[in-house]
């Protein structure tokens, strides 16, 4: 926007696009509130001003934050959104809750670069049908997402799941020399165009015949690029010990930042392990960079497993394709039902999805608490009766665990999902409240902020969220509404050349 010329020739800003006045700010960073007005011009934060220094500034629009708090747009590092943002370029179950950034391709499986044979195999079958895998090569899915406008940004990592599935006649094998090797030529071009790295999901079906040494061998590019390894470990049960070593190892091998996805003690028989596992990733800290997230809750979702089938947890079916009818029942019921065991229910349902209640609570405070992690989702956005945490986990940390359980302070929370989120995976000038970054924001009320979505009524937006920001544009109202705006300012975030992520705490 334009600008005055004082008397002495300086240019003084008195103009700009946006200006959010009377707000708390949580800057990210971890240091404590302050009070402020922001002004917003060309998608970046201009000037940060207390003591009314703004209140003379021009502005298309004005808005009085009423003293809530305006922190970073949160930062989403464990999604499975890679075709939503596409399909579904609104994201209100993210939008709703503040989130300005998603990171997709986790858990091995990403929508590019993918050349479907068949159906696509599981987990993949997670981002949709074979119809919604459109991206042979993972430039023509950057291309995508930026022809769709999503209402969010979208990095993104690379699946060994997607790449073995591109390469192998069948997955339940190790993959050959020759096998690897086209993998890994896919890898590099998707690295060369922004990818963050390279995910995995050793403990599926469809990769978990792949040996540590098809790993280690994918991994070697991703130092060169100053990329990352993210890993679903091959075991979040009672060999978590094991797998957390394996991780640690492909890290070091690749000289590589190391990420265990949503870290968690899973399993009656691994409840109160978390102390342990936590000792273990602080020793591999002492030399190597390792990181993790988490999300706020004590059950776990994703397609119905036959080795996680159980009697000692509560396991809840969210969806199956050859028995529709049975999507909302408990797994033992519907056994019940048809008078058969678990084990025979759950492959007459096959396949289908769950929601595993396989935590306890102890184990996640602590590891949600723990200086290395940050929050990530998980949610599953294609499946009919999600997880609430597709809706509610960003505000879940701030109600439930920050405010009521007060298992961290507000400014801890809020650095667990922006600033030491935007270090981990990478992503340049987000992440914080500081003058020249992207304006990603969320203003709050810190008192009402809460998570509505339930297990039984899960497609529910936040309460207390009051706006949303996205590369300065407004994208979301809260209030009565609760709903998008006609703006979609989101882009594809590339991975900055010469720009390494790291796991800093």
């Amino acid at each position: 926007m334009s600008n005055e010329i004082n008397t002495d020739g300086q240019v003084a800003i008195r103009q700009c696009d946006t200006l959010i006045l009377n707000v708390s700010v949580i800057d990210g960073s971890g240091s404590a509130p302050f009070a402020a007005d922001v002004a917003l011009d060309g998608g970046r934060i201009l000037q940060i001003a207390s003591d009314g220094a703004l209140l003379g500034w021009h502005a298309r629009q004005v808005i009085d934050g009423k003293g809530k708090v305006l922190s970073p747009g949160f930062i989403d590092v464990h999604t499975h959104d890679d075709t939503n943002v596409i399909r579904t370029p609104a994201m209100l179950p993210k939008l709703s809750q503040g989130v300005t950034t998603v990171v997709v391709g986790n858990c091995g499986i990403s929508a590019a670069p993918v050349s479907l044979k068949a159906e696509p195999p599981d987990p993949m079958n997670l981002l949709g049908e074979a119809s919604a895998f459109s991206y042979p090569t993972f430039a023509s899915y950057v291309e995508a997402v930026n022809l769709a406008r999503p209402s969010i940004n979208v990095a993104a990592l690379i699946g060994h799941t997607a790449l073995r599935s591109n390469q192998m006649d069948r997955l339940d094998r190790a993959a050959s020399d020759s096998e690897i090797a086209a993998m890994c030529v896919q890898l590099r071009e998707a690295l060369a165009h922004g990818a963050l790295g390279l995910s995995t999901g050793l403990a599926y079906g469809n990769a978990i015949m792949a040996p540590t040494s098809e790993v280690l061998a994918l991994a070697e590019p991703l130092a060169e690029a100053g990329a990352i390894y993210a890993t679903h470990l091959r075991s979040e049960f009672a060999d978590i010990l094991e797998a957390m070593d394996e991780a640690f190892r492909i890290g070091k091998h690749a000289r590589v930042p190391v990420v265990i996805s949503h870290m968690k003690c899973a399993g009656v028989e691994n409840w109160g392990r978390s102390s342990e596992v936590l000792a273990a990733l602080e020793q591999a800290q002492r030399y190597q960079p390792v990181g993790c997230d988490c999300y706020p809750y004590t059950a776990s979702s994703s397609t119905l497993d036959l080795k996680q089938v159980t009697d000692t947890i509560d396991i809840m079916v969210t969806w199956s394709e050859p028995q529709p009818a049975m999507g909302g029942k408990m797994l033992a019921d519907i056994a019940a039902e048809w008078k058969v065991d678990l084990m025979e229910a759950a492959r007459r349902l096959q396949p289908a999805g769950a929601v595993y209640h396989c935590m306890q609570d102890d184990d996640v405070n602590r590891i949600l608490s723990h200086p290395a992690t940050v929050v990530g989702s998980d949610g599953l956005p294609n499946d009919p009766l999600p997880h609430p945490r597709l809706w509610g986990a960003f505000p879940r940390v701030l109600g439930h665990y920050s405010r009521e359980q007060k298992l961290f302070p507000l400014t801890v929370a809020i650095r667990k999902m922006t600033g030491l989120s935007a270090e981990r995976f990478g992503l340049t000038e987000r992440g914080l409240v500081s003058e020249g970054y992207w304006a990603d924001l969320v203003l709050f009320d810190p008192e009402t902020v809460r998570d509505a979505a339930t297990f039984a009524d899960p497609m529910q937006p936040a309460e207390g969220i009051e706006a949303v920001w996205v590369n300065g544009a407004l994208s979301y109202l809260g209030g009565a509404e609760k709903a998008p705006t006609e703006l979609r300012a989101g882009r594809f975030l590339a991975r900055q050349a010469g720009v390494r992520a790291t796991v800093a705490s």
